[in-house]
């Protein structure tokens, strides 16, 4: 039996078509705007759809760019497929229609194959049994088993997807960020997260108070907001979307935010997890608020309903049931 992915996008943010705004990076006399108590001004909501993938893909190893035809073509696509809704494939019962995604239609600015950045191969430096893990991960999705609600993934329960901020979901990839005097708030789209990281130099929260999406602490490193994240919750025994972004003790996630213009903040991180990662690696990717992908502009952010609609989690569980039932009827027939 194939399972349908049960996120189910009902506060999906709703766009006006709005002709694309100019850049402001393109201008020459920008100043950054910082808060009444002189910090850059991060404030705002953000997205960071874009087509460019994670890892680099196969046809482009061993190149960091594409060219500017092969941009121009794979946005062409993207804008041109948008809409398009395909018939699932057989015994597959299909997912939600293109309307309800925002995956953006455009390559990051850069122009970058992959939002890796390091290793400059833009790939995942796995270690042999994290791969292995990963790919028995990959394998069972859509299949099973599904004994119980815990064979579905902890995106699919309407959990979280982890850290850190990656534009994978296909839809709800944005975000609202708040600050006051020594703190920073970020607000996710999907699954109601959101995150309060303290700028006062306290020290981390101890193991006995480990945290699905860690604990977090800020710096400012001239105009950059620096992110460390450490204590996760061990939950390695969840099935997850995708394990490189598990919740587990080994990680520790640094993020960097920096604001290049009025709609840009360039986002990284690395990820540091021995256990997992041969290296530490590094992604960039940017966040805007003008939603280049479609040329609208980002608005508010809207109710994420997950569990309150989420009729997928029974009937994958029915669906397997009656599937038992088949087979046994078959066997003795």
């Amino acid at each position: 039996m194939q399972a349908m992915r049960t996120r189910v996008p009902a506060g999906l943010t709703m766009w006006l078509l709005l002709a694309p705004v100019p850049s402001t990076s393109q201008t020459t006399n920008w100043t950054l705007p910082r808060t009444a108590w002189g910090e850059p001004d991060l404030q705002g909501v953000w997205t960071n759809a874009t087509i460019t993938r994670l890892e680099r893909p196969e046809g482009f190893a061993g190149r960091e760019f594409f060219t500017k035809e092969e941009m121009a073509e794979l946005e062409r696509r993207a804008a041109q497929n948008q809409f398009i809704d395909r018939d699932p494939r057989a015994g597959d019962p299909g997912t939600y229609n293109q309307v309800w995604f925002d995956r953006g239609t455009r390559v990051v600015a850069s122009g970058r194959t992959s939002l890796i950045i390091d290793p400059p191969d833009g790939h995942i430096p796995w270690t042999p049994e994290a791969r292995e893990h990963y790919e028995r991960s990959r394998a069972r999705y859509g299949v099973g088993p599904f004994e119980s609600w815990l064979d579905m993934d902890t995106g699919e329960r309407c959990l979280t997807d982890g850290l850190p901020m990656v534009p994978t979901q296909g839809y709800n990839m944005n975000y609202r960020i708040l600050q006051t005097p020594g703190y920073v708030v970020i607000l996710h789209e999907m699954y109601h997260e959101f995150r309060i990281i303290s700028l006062d130099g306290r020290p981390h929260l101890g193991p006995k108070t480990p945290q699905w999406l860690g604990d977090a602490r800020g710096r400012w490193e001239s105009d950059t907001l620096v992110v460390e994240t450490t204590n996760f919750a061990d939950k390695t025994h969840y099935w997850w979307a995708a394990s490189w972004r598990a919740s587990r003790p080994s990680l520790r996630l640094v993020e960097r935010f920096t604001r290049i213009d009025d709609e840009t903040i360039d986002y990284q991180f690395t990820m540091h997890d021995p256990e997992s990662f041969t290296k530490p690696w590094t992604a960039s990717i940017p966040m805007t608020t003008n939603q280049a992908a479609r040329g609208v502009t980002v608005g508010q952010l809207f109710e994420y309903a997950c569990h309150e609609g989420n009729y997928s989690l029974v009937n994958v569980l029915s669906g397997a049931r009656a599937q038992e039932r088949a087979s046994e009827k078959n066997s003795r027939d």
